[in-house]
């Protein structure tokens, strides 16, 4: 397996607080003509938190993360010497797509917990269709990420769910890789795992706190610490353990899961999360399967294919799901060398009747 020579550790600044937007205009003190890149709603969700008195020139991206679209906006945007990006994933990847393109330092404002792209020097980039594309990488990462806690409180808690989801997948898929492993890991790996078994423990002991938190509207120790595992913490992951960290068997699931119509309703990390349950089956680590699903539980996630609405032709789907996954352009191979069909259909069957049902 190839490692990646380039360690990404992240930001140059990060500040997570409740009320921290009132960092912004002191921290773009030291630019002449910095912009802003963001959505209609990710902007308005800034302008009810931000208390700063900055009129920047605002550029509206298209809503895809899109090559063409950041070429779009390079060419609209003249003369800037810093890129502010705020909002989700995809808003903020634009962004700093865009400032990669005119070679300017970039921020970044996330106004969801979705994904860790606020922290990450790198962009998941779509064509103009919203069909994935590749992902890019960046000379550089940003100047700052900023989290505004009482803004983050009041987001969607659907996107908090999928970030969590996600985020769960990064220890189970990056342990799943490495124990392919001969011989002692490189140190930056080590950093890297280490980091990814944090953000497990953290979430399995405060993301139920963090989801009531935001139910109520009330920024607490655990939201906090759980906000900053879906955004910062996760983001590390990959950074130090390059090759060895990126995605495995959830993600392969729930790439096989876009063929089933019924599951696109749900969040990406949503779906990550039941590949989670899957790959552990799978790789023959039954029992933490067992010991995940009061967890899954607890906080709602679906862990059924049933749950997710697929009830008309169950066994048919699973095995397009199962045969998709376990496709040698997939990367349940990583966890799981040599896997087939079969052993992910099984692994399937067997999540379904531990979750208490016999569908497939």
């Amino acid at each position: 397996m190839r490692l990646s020579q380039v360690v990404r550790p992240g930001p140059g600044q990060f500040l997570s607080e409740s009320g921290a937007l009132k960092y912004l205009d002191g921290k773009l003190t030291a630019f002449q003509k910095p912009v802003v890149i963001t959505g209609e709603l990710s902007y308005a969700a800034f302008q009810k938190h931000y208390p700063g008195s900055l009129d920047l020139p605002v550029y509206r991206y298209d809503g895809t993360a899109s090559h063409e679209d950041m070429e779009r906006l390079s060419k609209l945007i003249q003369g800037t010497d810093c890129v502010v990006g705020i909002g989700g994933g995809r808003a903020l990847d634009t962004a700093k797509g865009t400032a990669e393109l005119l070679q300017v330092e970039y921020m970044t404002i996330p106004t969801v917990l979705g994904t860790c792209a606020a922290y990450t020097p790198l962009s998941a980039v779509y064509h103009p269709d919203h069909s994935f594309n590749v992902v890019d990488y960046y000379e550089k990462a940003a100047l700052l990420c900023l989290m505004d806690l009482d803004l983050l409180i009041e987001s969607p808690q659907k996107y908090f769910m999928g970030g969590i989801g996600d985020t769960l997948a990064k220890w189970y898929e990056a342990e799943g890789i490495t124990r392919h492993v001969e011989g002692d890991l490189p140190a930056m790996v080590e950093v890297g795992l280490k980091t990814a078994k944090v953000t497990q423990e953290l979430l399995l002991a405060d993301s139920q706190e963090a989801l009531a938190s935001m139910e109520h509207g009330e920024v607490t120790a655990a939201f906090k610490r759980v906000a900053e595992a879906v955004v910062a913490i996760a983001g590390t992951v990959g950074g130090f353990a390059g090759e060895y960290g990126r995605m495995a068997g959830a993600h392969a699931v729930h790439n096989g899961m876009s063929l089933v119509p019924e599951t696109h309703a749900y969040e990406h990390g949503v779906k990550v999360a039941y590949g989670v349950l899957v790959q552990l089956w799978a790789s023959g680590d039954a029992e933490e399967a067992l010991r995940l699903l009061p967890f899954y539980k607890e906080n709602h996630f679906p862990h059924r294919l049933a749950d997710f609405g697929v009830e008309d032709y169950l066994l048919e789907k699973a095995e397009r799901i199962a045969e998709f996954a376990a496709s040698d352009a997939k990367t349940f191979n990583l966890a799981v060398p040599d896997v087939t069909k079969e052993m992910v259909f099984n692994a399937m069957r067997a999540v379904e009747e531990l979750s208490g049902t016999v569908t497939v």
